[in-house]
This record gives C-alpha cells, sequence and structure tokens, in this order.
C-alpha cells in the first residue's frame, strides 16, 4: 500500500463522504436500522452518529480498508452501544445464515470490486424479516451523463479507492435477491457523473 492509500485517500473519502447533502441523506436512512446491525464498508465511521441506540442492539462493522478505521474507533467512543469492527469484506466475516436484523449500506457498492458476490452474502446473513437500508450513488438516467460516468470511472477509480460511477444500483440488488420496497432517486449538489443517488430499503426475496 503507498502512501496515498494509506495517508491521504482516508482523510479525501472523509472529507467527500461527510458533506452537507450526503451527510442529510444518512441522518434520514441510518435511524431506521434496528437490532443487531451489519454495516458494510463502515469506513471512517460517519454513520455512527445517527444510529438510534434505543433501536440498536449491537453493531458490526466492515470493511477490508483497515487504514480508515482508526477514525472510526475513535468515533465509536461516542455511542452507547457496542460496536464491533473487522477489517475484512463482507465475505470475510464468516457469519451465521439469517444473524442481523437490518444492513446498512452507504456510499460503499461503488467501490466493491465484485459486488454481487458480496451483495448476495449480505443476502444470506440478514434475518428473513430484515431490511437492507441503502444510499449510494450511481448510473444516471440521462444517456449523456452516462457515458461521461463511463469515459470517467477508469480514471476516477485509482484516484478514488476503486469507486465506479456507473453501477446499475437497482439491478445489482435485484440480482442478489433482493426486493427494493422503497426507493428514491435524483441528483444531489455536485457533478452529475458523481451525484446520482440511489436511496431506499429492500427485503428479502
Amino acid at each position: 500500500m503507498g502512501l496515498y492509500d494509506r495517508y491521504v485517500l482516508p482523510r479525501l473519502i472523509d472529507t467527500a463522504c461527510s458533506m452537507g447533502d450526503v451527510m442529510a441523506r444518512r441522518a434520514r436512512l441510518v435511524p431506521q436500522a434496528l437490532g443487531e446491525v451489519l454495516e458494510i464498508g463502515i469506513g471512517t465511521g460517519l454513520n455512527l452518529r445517527y444510529y438510534d441506540p434505543s433501536r440498536v442492539t449491537r453493531l458490526v462493522g466492515v470493511d477490508p480498508a483497515a487504514q480508515m478505521q482508526a477514525l472510526a474507533q475513535r468515533r465509536s467512543a461516542d455511542v452507547d452501544f457496542p460496536v464491533d469492527m473487522v477489517a475484512v469484506d463482507v465475505r470475510g466475516i464468516h457469519a451465521d445464515d439469517r444473524c442481523f436484523d437490518t444492513i446498512v449500506m452507504t456510499f460503499t457498492l461503488c467501490s466493491i470490486a465484485d459486488p454481487l458476490p458480496a451483495l448476495r452474502e449480505m443476502h444470506r446473513v440478514l434475518r428473513d424479516s430484515g431490511k437492507l437500508l441503502f444510499c449510494e450513488h450511481g448510473l444516471a438516467p440521462e444517456p449523456g451523463v452516462q457515458r461521461w460516468q463511463h469515459r470517467l470511472t477508469p480514471w476516477w477509480k485509482p484516484f478514488a479507492g476503486g469507486c465506479h460511477l456507473d453501477r446499475d444500483i437497482p439491478a445489482l440488488i435485484g440480482d442478489a435477491g433482493f426486493s427494493i420496497e422503497e426507493i428514491e432517486t435524483g441528483y444531489i449538489k455536485g457533478p452529475r457523473p458523481m451525484t446520482f443517488l440511489y436511496e431506499g430499503v429492500a427485503t428479502k426475496g
């Protein structure tokens, strides 16, 4: 791992992912989490402040980027429920089938190298009555914006920790066996190739 990935990238991601519109989406989505919670891509722990301690029993946060978790560890000291953080991807936690009530995934699916197997693993560990809460940026509806997303992604990935600008988020979630029960879409402030969001709730299909 180079100096950029170890020291610079975590701070850049933390700054970019804590902008006003992004945090507003986190504040709206994350309090819905209930019970035993698995957060995919906990990163620097930006979601921790938004969990409702009266609803959450325990949080397991997974992220393969161990260098991101120093900030998350500090932020976890301010919450009133147990937080376990594991420096692996979702396929590395070896959790039992149907052991989580809620899975939270925010601004993460873009940077998972193989998103479909990861989503299938989320499907496996989610209880039958559980919910996947997601907020992700991805493929825009306009062909002109899509063309820019496809052009920019190969250049953007090395700079932004493997982030893909052009993933079809609802299609990936559906292909993994989930049913999307609620979804809102739209742009937030910023360049259009990077700011089309999908926010919603999915259940096991």
